[in-house]
């Protein structure tokens, strides 16, 4: 092996693992909706969490991204630790199926068929394909289905530069001597470990040993250590990705060491006495890719057999090495570690933006409340609402703008462009919720009243706000446009019942049934109100929007007001609900 081979085999290296790298992004992008209906359906069954993991590991092509996908769920607590263990034992065996594809290397025939199931054969065509995709077309999806190609490309690529590369080693005796060393198991294992732990991917470095494994001189016996070393390695991923975690999290990630660190020491005793007791020429034997792809899956296999039923104790390990402690741990809304699946990220946006809408509008119905009579206890839980829904807005603000730095889906980038815009209204509705509190804390302070026609009024208007609240939110929780399509004519109702009862208090003002100070406070109020009622409005529109992928809200404000048939029979509907006595 010249000084050439070398460098040839650096240059391979680099391919394999940038195509990789760049088909498993892609993936990743492609099925980003796939990710999250799978989320979506886990359950804390067993078979429910494990095909979890092995599905997601199989479609991503990495068992370190999935199992750092967990590690940040337990820790943003979208998933238990319990759940957890099933989903890393799939992700496990879902790894296995790049070994598969990579073996494909290995095929040698001279039959015309066998020779199109060689990457040197259709890797040309999927490369042309890819590039015809990610160059020639505008439409996000199959540019990654591009990239996707593109990747599977230059990994199968530097895949034959490696082995081309190492082949000159089969006539070295120094190499041979050096593969003598691996026999041992333990050697074997402590050399996979940290092959892995350095690359951070046992599917790479797996793939790696299919490479050398072209020299034909790497044994069964040699080999199976090895790839039981590289699942051990594998867990530095998830590990590093723990520091600064929950406990839970942390947890996730020693079940993920524990896991291959138990299943390693089992399986591998029960290989060195089986070996011990009984000759396996086989053993002796050189392996070749496929052979390689065996070994893996069925260790994988085994491990999970092994472990599966004893989930339990695996948990009870975890917590005996991370205990718990006094004041317990604080979950946070959002987890940068989600970034790594930017489509589940984007959920969990979603789904913090749910409860900050939540907020915001239970804080607007307490504080319409207090005008009826106060409360001390809910006032405070009012100022409460208001500071987490300024939280909610800067953390959410901050990760929306770091997450579109991510390679997002085009329905996901217009998704959290809307977002941006929702937060301000749901943390603008929290702080008018502040301000009705302060106006009725006002007319107790200066032991002001209302009369009881004013009062009516008033409550007229709470009902139509309280209504347009909760269309905004449903239509925002559930993606209902037809509640998103109530909401613009309610908001009109509102906007004409503030000048009705701003008129009408005019009106006792000149008859002196009313005082010029609850004047101040009557205005304050009907403002806070009718603004809302705006915010609800724009909310809408961004439901609207996200359902059609435009970013035109004022656009689509204009045509709901323009006069359509179905928005005159609701607007006259609402108009009836809430008309004044």
């Amino acid at each position: 092996m010249t000084f050439f081979d070398v460098l040839t085999l650096i240059g391979g290296l680099s391919l394999f693992l940038f195509g990789m790298n760049l088909m498993g992004d892609a993936l990743e992008k492609r099925a980003g909706s796939g990710l999250k209906t799978l989320l979506g359906k886990l359950t804390g069954s067993r078979l429910g969490g494990f095909l979890t993991g092995l599905g997601i590991t199989a479609v991503i092509q990495s068992s370190s991204a999935t199992t750092v996908m967990v590690v940040g769920f337990v820790n943003s607590g979208l998933m238990t630790l319990h759940q957890a263990i099933h989903v890393i034992m799939g992700a496990n065996v879902g790894t296995t199926v790049t070994a598969w594809i990579l073996s494909l290397t290995g095929i040698q025939s001279d039959n015309f068929f066998m020779k199109l199931l060689m990457p040197s054969s259709f890797t040309p065509i999927m490369a042309l394909v890819g590039v015809a995709f990610y160059m020639m077309s505008k439409n996000g999806k199959k540019k990654d289905t591009g990239l996707i190609l593109l990747g599977f490309a230059t990994l199968m690529f530097g895949m034959d530069t490696m082995s081309g590369a190492v082949a000159g080693l089969k006539d070295m005796e120094g190499f041979r001597e050096l593969l003598l060393v691996f026999t041992n198991p333990v050697l074997g294992v402590v050399a996979g470990a940290v092959l892995t732990a350095i690359i951070q991917s046992s599917s790479a470095s797996v793939g790696i040993l299919q490479a050398v494994s072209s020299t034909g001189q790497i044994t069964f016996g040699a080999a199976i250590p090895i790839i039981m070393g590289q699942n051990i390695g594998t867990c530095v991923t998830a590990m590093l990705s723990s520091i600064g975690t929950n406990r839970n999290a942390r947890r996730a990630a020693v079940v993920h060491l524990s896991f291959n660190i138990i299943g390693t020491v089992v399986w591998l005793t029960v290989f060195e006495v089986v070996r011990a007791l009984v000759n396996i020429p086989m053993l002796n034997g050189n392996i070749d890719q496929v052979g390689i792809a065996v070994v893996h899956s069925v260790f994988n296999v085994l491990c999970t057999a092994l472990m599966l039923p004893m989930t339990g104790l695996l948990e009870k390990l975890a917590c005996r090495i991370i205990p718990n402690k006094e004041g317990g741990d604080s979950v946070p809304a959002l987890d940068e570690r989600l970034m790594a699946t930017p489509a589940v990220a984007m959920e969990r946006c979603h789904e913090v933006t749910m409860n900050m809408g939540r907020i915001a509008v239970k804080a607007t119905r307490n504080a319409m409340r207090e005008l009826d009579g106060h409360d001390e206890k809910r006032a405070e839980s009012i100022r409460e609402d208001e500071q987490s829904a300024d939280k909610y807005e800067d953390e959410l603000g901050t990760y929306l703008v770091k997450l579109s730095g991510c390679p997002l889906s085009d329905q996901d980038r217009v998704e959290a462009a809307e977002l941006l815009h929702m937060i301000g209204d749901f943390e603008r509705i929290s702080d008018h919720a502040v301000n009705v509190l302060e106006a009725t804390e006002e007319l107790r302070g200066k032991g002001i009243t209302f009369s009881d026609a004013a009062m009516d009024e008033m409550h007229k208007l709470f009902g139509a706000v309280s209504e347009i609240m909760d269309l905004a939110l449903t239509a925002f929780i559930h993606g209902d446009l037809s509640s998103a399509k109530e909401v613009e004519p309610l908001e009109q109702v509102v906007d004409t019942l503030k000048e009705q009862l701003r008129s009408r208090h005019i009106l006792r003002l000149q008859e002196g049934k009313c005082s010029m100070e609850a004047g101040f406070v009557w205005a304050d109020l009907l403002t806070d109100l009718e603004r809302v009622a705006d915010h609800c409005s724009n909310i809408a529109g961004c439901v609207v929007q996200m359902q059609k992928s435009r970013m035109d809200i004022h656009g689509y404000l204009d045509g709901v007001r323009s006069g359509s048939d179905e928005y005159r029979q609701r607007y006259d509907y609402y108009a009836r609900k809430y008309a004044l006595a």
